[in-house]
């Protein structure tokens, strides 16, 4: 592979190892990348998924010999942008790439954040301030519904349309369950309160992320 990709003009660096590919993606700039998923010491999902989490938006080409369909979603929900099963012809391979290099780095998407409550779209990581917080699938499309259009009010109606399919009846009590439950996940471990209740019209994200809330005053002697 990296005798046909010099002959045909490309600047090529090798690793032998997931660490060693590691390293060097992270020391260069490249304009593609090609993984081999059986990489050893670190395989190349893993290697994918941390230059991904550390925001490196490099495109990546996965190569694996296992024409399974898990391995392929795996890949590609790890941040790669194409997948490639061995045996393959070269000028496949050729074409892939100059189809990534085309395309560039993906654009990272910004980070949605409300005072020290942070949602990265890249790496559907939640923070509150230093503090990791790991939700569910629908939870997260929920917040990051709410995240995106902070201080407005979002009705169920609009919330059902955003966050699940069109089978799912806006009537149904799904949208207070999963606010319920990010309120136990995003809010009361922090004793805040971000996630507001507009009778009659739906939920509002504070702007300022949910300020804690008041104690109150101990009873005077």
């Amino acid at each position: 592979m990296r005798r046909a990709l010099t002959e045909e003009g490309y600047a090529v660096d090798t690793a032998a190892d997931g660490p060693q590919a590691l390293g060097l993606a992270r020391a260069a700039t490249f304009d593609a990348l090609v993984l081999d998923v059986m990489l050893p010491g670190l395989d190349g999902f893993e290697v994918c998924a941390r230059l991904r989490r550390q925001g490196e938006r490099v495109p990546v080409l996965m190569l694996t010999a296992r024409d399974v369909i898990a391995d392929r979603v795996a890949g590609l929900d790890g941040g790669a942008d194409d997948y490639l099963t061995k045996p393959f012809s070269l000028d496949e391979l050729l074409a892939r790439l100059r189809a990534l290099i085309r395309r560039g780095p993906a654009e990272r998407p910004p980070v949605l954040q409300a005072g020290d409550l942070r949602l990265d779209p890249a790496t559907h990581q939640v923070r509150r301030g230093r503090t990791e917080i790991t939700l569910t699938a629908k939870e997260y499309a929920v917040l990051e519904a709410l995240l995106r259009r902070p201080g407005t009010v979002l009705t169920r109606d609009m919330l059902v349309e955003q966050c699940w399919d069109f089978a799912t009846s806006p009537y149904s009590n799904v949208v207070d369950v999963h606010i319920r439950s990010l309120r136990d996940k995003i809010d009361r471990p922090f004793g805040t309160t971000a996630i507001e209740t507009v009778r009659g019209a739906g939920y509002r994200l504070r702007r300022d992320g949910g300020r804690p809330r008041p104690t109150s005053a101990p009873p005077s002697s």
